[in-house]
């Protein structure tokens, strides 16, 4: 499929596209987290698209103050800022823009057929090889800034996951059957792919980052559970709503939109 058969990008190819961002790049050894280095630089004015990459993190977190395994040089540990015009309501849509950016970038680096679960997660095989993070700052009732997390497993092997991660996690050496994949190519092009579909989602809005989101999903079409204040619900994956929602029907053909959360998957 060349770029303009793509899913929401007739008639643009980012190999002709035009810079916006006056893009920093900070490489460190070691940090606790990225995230709170690039929230550190946002707070003293960084611009849009500065990055923070580390070698190694020490405390790195997921959705829901869950550990993050970074192992040095390993993989691509990296928070970037973004200070979008937009609603605190609409953020969730980035989280998703991202997935997409990401996923598109490993496909074309490493050739590893990732694909995207909602809300924020990339899989391989089955396993997970990705995690997104979205955090945002308010500021006089406003949005200040958001930062955008990305912890991608690159060439990791099954010994560097602790035991409670085996089988869980996977890495794109592991389902490249063993090559390694290089991290600075890899980089570049995420931030790349980031860039532009920021900009299109700028210019264009959601709709051409879900139409992506969805020929990358391996949620849609699945049953799936999903945790409500009344309880576990089951419902089938069937799309997203306007906002970033992942909508589900249930056995009685209602649809449900889910905004935050997650889901599981049946097998």
């Amino acid at each position: 499929m060349n770029s303009d058969e793509t899913p929401g990008l007739s008639g643009l190819n980012r190999d002709t596209f035009v810079s916006g961002w006056n893009r920093s790049v900070q490489r460190l050894e070691s940090v606790v987290s990225t995230q709170e280095e690039a929230k550190r630089l946002a707070e003293n004015g960084a611009p849009e698209g500065t990055a923070i990459i580390a070698e190694e993190q020490t405390g790195g977190r997921g959705r829901m103050g869950r550990k993050w395994h970074s192992p040095r040089g390993k993989g691509i540990w990296m928070s970037v800022v973004l200070r979008p015009n937009l609603p605190l309501s609409l953020t969730p849509q980035l989280t998703l823009l991202a997935g997409v950016a990401v996923c598109r970038a490993i496909r074309e680096i490493s050739g590893v057929q990732a694909g995207i679960k909602w809300p924020n997660d990339l899989l391989a095989g089955g396993r997970k090889i990705c995690g997104i993070l979205l955090e945002s700052s308010l500021r006089e009732g406003g949005l200040h800034y958001c930062i955008a997390g990305i912890g991608i497993a690159v060439n990791l092997t099954e010994d560097d996951y602790p035991d409670d991660l085996r089988g869980v996690g996977t890495s794109l050496l592991i389902e490249g059957g063993g090559i390694p994949v290089d991290r600075k190519q890899l980089t570049e092009a995420v931030l790349a792919e980031l860039e532009f579909l920021y900009t299109l989602y700028i210019e264009r809005g959601f709709k051409p980052v879900r139409e992506l989101w969805e020929s990358m999903s391996v949620t849609l079409g699945r049953q799936v559970y999903f945790n409500t204040p009344e309880g576990r619900s089951e419902g089938t994956a069937v799309g997203l709503d306007d906002g970033g929602g992942l909508l589900l029907r249930d056995t009685a053909g209602n649809i449900t939109c889910i905004l935050s959360g997650e889901i599981e998957m049946i097998q």
